[in-house]
């Protein structure tokens, strides 16, 4: 099964980079409107839970990946267009604390060890992220937009028995909410979830690696742990920039 080692990402975790300074920790909160508060306080002891949960086999490498992406995040951009007081904002934050550069360089390294590592996947995941990027050839050819891309992708899930439960379209970016029947396949065994995430999300993948190349952002099936519903969007790849997906200097290199 794909996913860090266990004692390996408890490693990462506990490197987090605390700031030295209490009063630079709360002007860079307050330059980065709360973002930097709320990263350390709410999300990074929950990434602390969560890792707990994944030593002790409790969830899947899926569950720490929705949590690590869902780190709050300081806008920098509205799509291709800079937005400069906010990047000016990010800016005077790196030189009053300099735990903006060192938790945007944890954060990189974080997120590399619990993104798949094509090293990592088994023989059947290769070969079924390989028949995911061949179909999706045939499934999205000649579909150029977002709107699309989707209608095609509700199809390919209907085609597999999952039930599309709702439809919306957010932000430019068109939403799908379904659920997964073969949720509880192999649970016993592997844990819930295993079949629906850790091997079918494989196919996914290859969708996602063809639309990249065509500037399309799919973002396969998350938030599926408190329910059996589950979702994914897919919208116009862009430029959208944030802290502390990005780090200051990277902002610095583009101005």
């Amino acid at each position: 099964m794909a996913g860090p080692d266990p004692a390996e990402l408890r490693r990462v975790v506990d490197a987090f980079p605390e700031a030295a300074d209490v009063e630079a920790a709360d002007r860079v909160d307050d330059l980065l409107d709360g973002t930097y508060g709320r990263l350390r306080r709410d999300w990074y002891p929950e990434l602390e839970t969560v890792t707990e949960a994944y030593r002790d086999g409790d969830i899947l490498r899926e569950d720490v990946l929705e949590h690590v992406e869902a780190v709050p995040s300081f806008r920098l951009s509205d799509g291709a267009a800079p937005l400069p007081e906010k990047r000016r904002a990010l800016f005077e934050a790196d030189e009053t604390g300099a735990a903006v550069t060192e938790v945007a360089g944890w954060y990189a390294t974080l997120r590399s060890m619990v993104d798949d590592d094509p090293d990592d996947l088994t023989r059947l995941e290769r070969l079924l992220h390989g028949f995911g990027y061949a179909l999706a050839h045939g499934l999205f050819l000649g579909a150029s937009s977002p709107a699309r891309v989707v209608r095609r992708l509700r199809l390919a899930y209907r085609s597999v028995g999952v039930d599309i439960d709702d439809t919306a379209t957010e932000g430019g970016a068109e939403r799908t909410t379904f659920t997964c029947p073969y949720r509880g396949a192999g649970a016993r065994i592997y844990g819930e979830k295993w079949v629906c995430h850790e091997k079918l999300d494989r196919v996914d993948d290859g969708y996602v690696t063809y639309l990249a190349e065509r500037g399309i952002d799919y973002q396969r099936p998350r938030d599926c742990d408190e329910s059996e519903q589950c979702y994914s969007t897919v919208a116009r790849d862009g430029p959208e920039l944030w802290w502390p997906k990005t780090a200051p200097d990277e902002i610095r290199a583009r101005s």
